[in-house]
């Protein structure tokens, strides 16, 4: 670093600048061993500090008043010893605002009595955290405080002045400037803690927002002016505690060197699996060492923007941003940065470290009753929307281009948040009690599930846990059926586990081996010995495997240049597709070219997937098991994706010029080997499911193509058409609102079409629970449509199917059988045009919708039919489905067929 530009970095030079991690995410704790790895590598990359604030570890924020026993305090003192040993500073943090009373004398002496006893354990450095509360008083407060914030300045400065005026930081609760109420400059909230605060404590900042694309020079004055102090940024970026579906690889980026001598620090809250961690943090410490931009606006004209030249290709030649090409050691560019940590993260791949239990996501468990957007396997990327309100794109999709790709561009742009979500009640947990696992404590109490949230963000996953013991008694009765396997999640949709058994359980229909230390791998004292076996060149990861790796999960609003251009080959191959399914040659002079062009970038995509699946399985060699378990779900899952994407552009381009390429014995392009049905295999057990996976091969090139997507609003006409077009009726909608209607009104995000390029030509539309949808068709559907179709002499005269829904309406019953609700809750109907030749589909779009309910929590589905219907009866019966116990059918007139998975 030349002299001249070290001034700008006096913060980080002189120990006034707190750069580290805060574990402040919801979900499960990492371990002691991981944290005290943490330390070691925060001290080789010059960094200072660590807060524990794990949202859900036992005493930080739910049991806050509760002091440690013996052994945690153990476990406790360990870890601040170790920080210590490291040159960190360990700031230990609670988090009391969930039901702390600010008035109560005995409050606050509970509260000073737990920090009391951690300071004992030789902590120096604390945190109290007010983020992710509701943000009015009790009115016992209210005759004390005039107002939230002098509520929380009051506590605050007592307990700093209690403890000997140690270092301190503070999380408001409004935490970034879309929470400042009415804005940042006019927050009373703000603007009080600035004034009242004492001044040598922190506040953190989150930024413009939870999770914060950019953050300015300008933004971070204001804050600083309203606070009267430089925050420290609690830094989101690499948060994922919000979707079990990403994981974030990619380098600190949104932020400029110009930022860190106006900041009093950045700590990253980042993925809740450790392992995972080494990009976000690596390159936040390289980030903390420069001060100069390398993405400087070019167009300024000064020396620094001069200096940086660019190249617009990367090594792989991949089209991506601008980079330069040369770098001094006090300039930061994100991609230069990712490329220096790859080099030193591909090092920890090869350390031997054993995997404790089985693979399980550390997000919290999502609860049943949220439907994932279904697109399946694709959304890997994709954020959770609230049950009534599925958002595919943040942009009306046109239905003619619809496909799964753009769907997960579209969805991969934003992190969509939902008005209705519904905090999950997972365990209580506690990593205090082990080295190498977090352990589950008893729940006290059943736990509430009727918060509602303003948004799905990693600050605001639970904003009041009621598990909270001052919570427990407001707790109402739950009632609602749907609800009732919350704390049961399947596992398809990545259930919590915090402590296994020692048999090997099944997940997903597969057994996993929980992999034993002794037999496989070295004790833990040697855990970051590097491997010195002879190890196979093809088994080995590679600085481009990681690189492919990063690029696939990159950061929550940006892509990755290889993610950029496999979205970008996939689209062009999906619009272009016309030139090969062109039956003569002789229409367009320049076909022959515009084909050849169209194989060479399938041929590219084709790479694409080859190098995916070598990473997949290179990584699946590993040495570093731990590791391999953080990551291996997320690769698993694009691996199937990226199969997908493969196998139907090799079906497009199945035409007769180009028929050799794919039939030369090596594999057979007709039958999706991977890709979206070994990702779906997965998740529906094979003992049960194999037979959606054989497909008969067309026995003659086709130009038609099928597409399976989700059900659009748009489509609801089209689907109506289908239904009343299989039921011959042509003068009466009856049939079709009686089959299909509710569904597409009530569950819309567990419908998906079939559509061909003249539209749509088949639907599935399913829900999660039918006895709740009878409720809701009672009160909702039932009466309008009772009054659509009257019942009068007049339906004498209409088909007989169509007097038969008419009736239907009139004398709709509710009730289910119990029996039926236990066993097999969901209910799905399936209807395909005659004209629809290609005989997987059917079998296709009951996968994916046997996969949607999966993902939600069901296990069983079924259908119904009269009992004459004896073409949907073999339908069904060759997709799998079986009859319902004649005992069990309620009405001679229907029949039931069921169907586990």
């Amino acid at each position: 670093m030349t002299e001249t530009n070290s001034a700008a970095n006096l913060n980080t030079k002189n120990g006034n600048f707190i750069c580290g991690v805060v574990e402040g995410f919801y979900g499960r704790p990492w371990t002691t061993e991981q944290r005290k790895d943490l330390f070691q590598k925060l001290k080789k990359w010059g960094m200072d500090s660590y807060l524990y604030a794990p949202k859900d570890d036992y005493k930080h924020r739910a049991y806050w008043r509760d002091l440690y026993t013996v052994e945690e305090a153990e476990h406790l003192t360990g870890l601040i010893t170790a920080a210590r040993e490291y040159g960190i500073t360990f700031y230990y943090a609670l988090s009391p605002g969930l039901d702390i009373t600010y008035s109560s004398s005995k409050e606050v002496t509970a509260l000073k009595r737990k920090l009391e006893q951690v300071s004992q354990f030789g902590c120096t450095a604390f945190a109290l955290l007010f983020d992710d509360i509701e943000p009015e008083m009790s009115e016992a407060d209210k005759e004390v405080f005039q107002s939230f914030a002098q509520a929380q300045v009051s506590v605050t400065n007592d307990i700093f002045q209690h403890l000997g005026q140690p270092r301190f930081l503070l999380c408001p609760t409004q935490y970034c400037a879309t929470r400042a109420m009415p804005n940042v400059a006019s927050s009373e909230y703000l603007n009080t803690l600035g004034s009242k605060l004492a001044q040598e404590i922190d506040i953190m900042w989150t930024g413009p927002k939870v999770i914060s694309r950019l953050l300015t020079v300008e933004s971070i004055e204001e804050i600083t002016e309203v606070l009267r102090r430089p925050p420290v940024i609690w830094d989101n970026l690499h948060a994922n505690d919000y979707d079990q579906k990403r994981v974030f690889l990619g380098p600190y980026s949104g932020r400029s060197p110009d930022l860190i001598p106006k900041l009093r620090g950045v700590l990253t809250n980042p993925n809740c699996e450790y392992g995972a961690n080494f990009i976000a943090i690596h390159t936040l410490a390289q980030w903390s060492r420069c001060n100069v931009d390398g993405k400087r606006d070019l167009s300024l004209n000064d020396t620094v923007s001069a200096d940086i030249k660019l190249e617009t290709e990367t090594e792989d030649g991949v089209l991506g941003e601008d980079v330069p090409s040369t770098l001094s050691p006090n300039m930061y560019h994100p991609r230069q940065a990712l490329k220096n940590a790859i080099s030193e993260w591909l090092l920890e791949f090869n350390k031997k470290k054993a995997a404790w239990g089985v693979i399980a996501k550390p997000q919290p468990c999502v609860a049943p009753t949220i439907p994932i957007p279904i697109i399946p396997s694709v959304n890997t990327c994709m954020s959770l929307t609230s049950t009534t309100t599925t958002t595919v794109s943040a942009t009306p999709t046109p239905v003619a281009n619809s496909n799964h790709l753009q769907a997960l561009a579209e969805v991969c742009s934003s992190v969509t948040g939902s008005d209705s979500f519904i905090p999950p009640s997972g365990p209580v947990m506690n990593s205090l009690v082990s080295d190498i696992k977090v352990i589950s404590e008893p729940v006290l109490s059943t736990l509430s599930t009727s918060t509602g949230l303003s948004s799905i963000e990693p600050m605001d996953c639970n904003t009041t846990p009621n598990n909270s013991p001052a919570h427990i008694a407001k707790i109402p009765a739950e009632d609602d059926a749907m609800v009732d396997n919350t704390s049961t999640c399947s596992e398809a949709s990545g259930s919590m586990q915090v402590e296994v058994d020692g048999t090997s359980p099944m997940v997903n229909g597969t057994q996993m081996i929980i992999e034993n230390d002794s037999e496989n791998h070295e004790s833990s004292d040697n855990a970051d010995v590097v491997s010195q076996e002879p190890v196979d060149i093809d088994k080995q990861l590679t600085h481009e495997d990681l690189s492919l790796l990063c690029d696939l999960f990159y950061l929550p609003f940006e892509h990755g240049g290889q993610g950029i251009q496999l979205l970008q080959e996939f689209n062009w191959l999906k619009s272009n597709a016309y030139v090969v399914m062109k039956k003569s040659k002789e229409e367009d002079p320049t076909s022959e070219s515009d084909i050849e062009e169209w194989h060479l970038r399938a041929a590219k995509l084709n790479d694409i997937c080859n190098a995916v699946n070598r990473l997949f399985q290179r990584l699946t060699y590993c040495n570093n098991r731990e590791l391999l378990y953080d990551l291996y779900s997320y690769v698993w899952d694009m691996r199937g994706v990226v199969s997908l994407l493969n196998s139907y552009v090799k079906w497009l381009g199945f035409s007769n010029g180009w028929k050799e390429t794919f039939m030369s014995g090596d594999q057979e392009p007709w039958v999706f080997r991977g890709g979206l049905t070994a990702d779906l295999q997965r998740l529906i057990p094979v003992d049960s499911g194999n037979d959606l996976f054989v497909y008969k091969a067309p026995e003659v090139p086709s130009s038609k193509i099928y597409t399976i997507r989700p059900y659009l609003p748009s489509d609801e006409e089209a689907v109506y058409a289908v239904c009343n077009q299989l039921n011959n009726c042509t003068t009466s909608s009856a049939v079709a609102d009686r089959l299909i209607g509710g569904f597409l009104t009530l569950s819309p995000e567990l419908c998906m079409v079939v559509e061909d390029e003249n539209g749509v030509t088949g639907y599935a539309v399913a829900t999660l629970n039918v006895k709740s949808y009878n409720q809701k068709m009672a009160v909702s559907s039932i009466p309008e449509l009772r009054m659509k179709y009257p019942l009068d002499n007049s339906i004498s005269e209409l088909p007989q199917n169509v007097q038969d829904a008419i009736q239907y309406f009139h004398s709709f019953i509710p009730d289910v059988s119990e029996q039926l609700c236990r066993q097999h809750p969901s209910k799905l109907i399936c209807g395909i045009l005659p004209s629809v030749t290609d005989q997987s589909i059917c079998k296709r779009l009951i996968t994916c919708v046997l996969a949607a309910l999966r993902a939600n929590g069901s296990f069983g589905v079924h259908t119904t039919m009269s009992s004459t219907d004896k073409e949907s009866h073999e339908f069904y019966g060759k997709l799998g489905f079986v009859d319902l116990n004649p005992a069990h059918e309620e009405y001679p007139a229907i029949k039931t067929m069921c169907r586990s998975f």
